[in-house]
Parts: C-alpha cells; sequence; structure tokens
C-alpha cells in the first residue's frame, strides 16, 4: 500500500501566528501530531508519505501517488478539507478521513470512500484488517475510551522540522471539567487517560533525538487533570530528564486555572522548564462563569491567581468570550480591564459559538437559537446561534475589545505589567542560540522599531527591559513580535468588512 497522509491548510486566525513566524522563516507553529502518530500505527512494509498543505502545496501527483490518501483535521479546516476531498474524488484515489472534525460532523462530508472516527488506538486496527481482506466497510465507530500507555512514537521522519516553530508531544487525552460550550469530552471524555513516566521520556528522546531544540508543546486538553500521577511520577522524571540534557526543551501547555492553588505542582513544572501555560480564563463575569459551568474559575480572583502563575514563571496566555446570556453590557469594557490588569499579553478573545454535541449546543437546540454549525474561526465575527444581547450590540463591542487590546500602546502596556511580575526559576540551561534568533531580532528592529507607527512603544519596552531585566530581553521580543500578528488579524477585520457582517444581522 502507498498511503498519503495530508494535513489541510487553516486561515489566518489568531492561533496561526503567520505574521510572527515570518520573523524567523518558519511556515507553520506546529506539526499534524495525529497524522505523524497515526502513521506509526500503519504498517511498517507500507510506503508513507505526509503533505502539511500549511507548509508545502498538494500536488495532482502527490495524490495519484497514493492508493489511499488519509485526511485528519480540525474544524477551522473545513473548508480545505473538502477542496482535498475532491481533488481526491477526481483523480479516482479514495480517501480515508478521521479527526475531531470527522468525529463530530462527518455527515457534512460527501464522497469520502471511508470514515474512522474516535480513537485511532480503537477503530483504526478493525479499518486495517477489513482492508487487508478487501471488505472495509464505510463507517468505523465507536464509544471506546482506550488506553494511551501503548499509543507509539510519532513517525517524526514523516516531515522536515525546519518549517516549524514548535514540535508537540501528547500527555494526556481528556478534562475533568464539564463546560458547557467546551466538546473536549465528547471527544476525549471526563477521565484524563495518560501516558507512563517511561513512555513520556521514550518521547522526548525521540524528539531530542530528531534533532530538535526549543519550544515542545504538551498538546493536552488540561495538563493537569490528573494532578496526583504528574507529581508522583511524570514531573519528577521530565525533570530529571531536563536537567541531565541540560533543559534542551522550553515546554508549554494548556491547564486549567487551579493550577495557581498547588505550589507543589508549579515548582514542578518551572523545574522541568514549562515557561507557558494556556488557560480558558474565559470571562471576568461571574454569572456568565456559573452559565457556561466553569467551575474551576468561579468564586475567585482570577487576577491574583494570573499573577500567581506569572511569579512562579509561567507566560499566562488566555482564552476569553463574549456572547453569553449572563453577559451585561459593560462585559467589553470589563474584558479589557481585565487583561490589561493581569498581564495577559497573549489574549485570544472569541465571540461565543457552540460546537457540534456539546450541552450549549443541545440547549440552543431546544430553544430553537441554533443557526448552524460553527467555523472554528475565531477572527470572523459568526456565531451560530442567536445571541440574548442585540446582535449588533454584541459584534460591535467585540470588535472594541480586538481594536483595543492589540494597539500598541495596550499591548507594549500589558507586557511590561507582565514583566514585572514574571519571576522564572534560574536552571543550569544550555543556550539555544540559532541564527533565527539573529535573524528575529533584526527583522523586529526594522519592522517593529523602525517601519510601525507604534515604534516609540517598542523601543520604551526595549530600553526598559535591557536595563531593569535583561534576562527577559529575548522574551519581551518575542511578544513584541506576537503582537505585531495580531495587530495584523485585527485590520484584517476592517470596518468594511464588519459593516457588511453587522448590517446583516
Amino acid at each position: 500500500m502507498k498511503i498519503l497522509m495530508v494535513y489541510p491548510s487553516y486561515p489566518e486566525t489568531f492561533w496561526s501566528f503567520t505574521h510572527a513566524l515570518k520573523f524567523i522563516s518558519k511556515k507553520a507553529a506546529f506539526p499534524p501530531l495525529g497524522l505523524l502518530t497515526v502513521a506509526s500505527m500503519i504498517p511498517e512494509e507500507w510506503e508513507k508519505k505526509l503533505i502539511d498543505m500549511n507548509v508545502q502545496n498538494l500536488t495532482d501527483a502527490d495524490i495519484k501517488w497514493a492508493d489511499y490518501v488519509f485526511i485528519s483535521a480540525m474544524v477551522v479546516q473545513k473548508a480545505s478539507v473538502k477542496e482535498v476531498i475532491d481533488r481526491c474524488r477526481e483523480l479516482g484515489v479514495k480517501t480515508v478521513c478521521g479527526g475531531p472534525l470527522f468525529t463530530t460532523g462527518y455527515d457534512e462530508f460527501e464522497g469520502v470512500d471511508h470514515f474512522v472516527l474516535g480513537e485511532a488506538e480503537s477503530t483504526l486496527q478493525p479499518f486495517l484488517d477489513d482492508l487487508a481482506r478487501g471488505e472495509a466497510k464505510h463507517l468505523y465507530e465507536t464509544g471506546e475510551r482506550p488506553g494511551i500507555e501503548h499509543t507509539p512514537v510519532p513517525m517524526w521522519n514523516l516531515i522536515n522540522l525546519k518549517n516549524y516553530s514548535s514540535l508537540s508531544i501528547q500527555y494526556s487525552r481528556g478534562c475533568p471539567f464539564d463546560c458547557e460550550f467546551c466538546d473536549i469530552i465528547i471527544l476525549n471524555g471526563h477521565t484524563p487517560r495518560t501516558k507512563g513516566k517511561d513512555q513520556m521520556i521514550q518521547e522526548l528522546d525521540a524528539v531530542k533525538k530528531a534533532g530538535w531544540t526549543g519550544g515542545v508543546f504538551i498538546v493536552d486538553d488540561n495538563f493537569i487533570g490528573n494532578k496526583k500521577k504528574l507529581k508522583a511520577e511524570t514531573l519528577p522524571s521530565m525533570v530529571e530528564w531536563s536537567k541531565k540534557n541540560k533543559y534542551p526543551f522550553d515546554f508549554f501547555t494548556e491547564v486549567s486555572i487551579n493550577l495557581a492553588d498547588d505550589e507543589e505542582l508549579m515548582q514542578l513544572m518551572a523545574q522541568s522548564n514549562f515557561d507557558r501555560v494556556f488557560i480558558g480564563i474565559e470571562t471576568p463575569n461571574e454569572e456568565s462563569l456559573k452559565e457556561c459551568n466553569k467551575i474551576p474559575n468561579k468564586g475567585r480572583d482570577l487576577t491574583s491567581a494570573v499573577k500567581i502563575l506569572q511569579n512562579h514563571g509561567f507566560e499566562v496566555q488566555g482564552g476569553f468570550i463574549v456572547g453569553f446570556d449572563s453577559d451585561p453590557l459593560s462585559i467589553f469594557k470589563n474584558q479589557i480591564t481585565f487583561i490589561q490588569n493581569s498581564g495577559i499579553v497573549t489574549a485570544m478573545v472569541g465571540l461565543l459559538n457552540a460546537p457540534r454535541g456539546t450541552k450549549l449546543y443541545q440547549r440552543l437546540k431546544k430553544e430553537n437559537r441554533l443557526l448552524s454549525d460553527m467555523s472554528g474561526d475565531n477572527t470572523d465575527f459568526s456565531m451560530n446561534f442567536v445571541p440574548k444581547m442585540n446582535k449588533d450590540t454584541l459584534v460591535k463591542g467585540y470588535h472594541n475589545i480586538v481594536n483595543t487590546i492589540y494597539s500598541p500602546k495596550q499591548y507594549y502596556e500589558r507586557v511590561r505589567t507582565f514583566l514585572q511580575e514574571y519571576n522564572p526559576p534560574k536552571l543550569n540551561k544550555r543556550p539555544h542560540f540559532k541564527l533565527q534568533h539573529i535573524e528575529g531580532l533584526f527583522k523586529s528592529i526594522w519592522v517593529l522599531g523602525i517601519k510601525e507607527k507604534g515604534r516609540r512603544y517598542y523601543w520604551k519596552l526595549f530600553f526598559s527591559t535591557l536595563f531593569k531585566k535583561p534576562r527577559a530581553l529575548p522574551l519581551s521580543i518575542s511578544l513584541s513580535v506576537f503582537g505585531f500578528h495580531f495587530r495584523k488579524i485585527a485590520e484584517r477585520l476592517n470596518m468594511e468588512e464588519f459593516d457588511d457582517i453587522t448590517a446583516s444581522s
């Protein structure tokens, strides 16, 4: 068999980091970890190729080479997915589709030969067995939540690592919480399933052997979902491994805000060289937190929790939502105030949407407020339901949040607020000095310090960091570059497009 694995392209969003990647000549932020892992589950004797359409073009010759094209994707890649499926059908090559997009919405796609849904540990082998017998069915699905203790190491040799700014590793699947708007529990369940400590070390060794140094994203739904095992086994092993190897990786991951309650856990993560955490803050409005059942966030001082994490050496990145039924008209100003005061530099703000199958989706369907499926793009002003707040008011308020927090003055102020709290541990790290760092520095000086209108804010941050906190200078420059990307995305949401959308609403 000749298997072509295709990862479709995704549009420019806050999450794509497209404009920031150009500063260091990278083509994509992260590789397609799911397909790389599935590749290791396919018979070794089969020929395999992988095309990540975010870093290279998919040609007709690539498709014609294959006996089967395996496609995996997220919701935001839907448009590209449909184009790939159509091209394969026109060229007479069979398709096998799986991953989050298809698991929750396979019925939207026509012309697919085989759907392998859910988690590959459960559904891939039955498909491969049937395929070997010439009896492959159209649909493979199961509600099983398989253990991941035997999930193989991804086939890193299928991609060119130089195209990516970070690599990815998965430690666990599932989240213990039950937020109304979240589809994680639909895809991966409530109970976190984890890899063993030896398995994690094997994953780290594989990435290091592939020649990688730098950022490694632990892609878990909630890395701290099983705190007991993390503290007793996993993190002590990662601390030892990182120390032994002179800290080749800077780890970052997704966690819940209750990390700030656990001193031991924060210390272990910091000693492993975790330096960034993404947290779903969602909203400073307590009634909206209750509405969406955001349990770890309710009844706490969110700003203080963020600062505790910053004090332990973590850059806190935050997800924020507007459009809850309980949101007051003051929510837009309150979101801006919270984001600025907390020093959350990377603040991803989006309009509320209801993913398929979630409790929010079901509730809105019963209330006859559901309009369509969500696009997955957090920058297109779309909502797939009728909000309680006037739609025009809501979209204008969202637009104001984005324009305000990513304007140079507010953005650079937030970087300085963060750096005042930031207190990373002093580890015996081997310098990860790369040519791309010099390239990024000079491009940032040229683009942000000379060409951009807000250049005075760049220089103010540059020199204040240089003299007051010199160890944080590389971080401040990186955050400045991220800000440039966010502003470019905000500019794309121009007033003409904005007026068209609000008028149609």
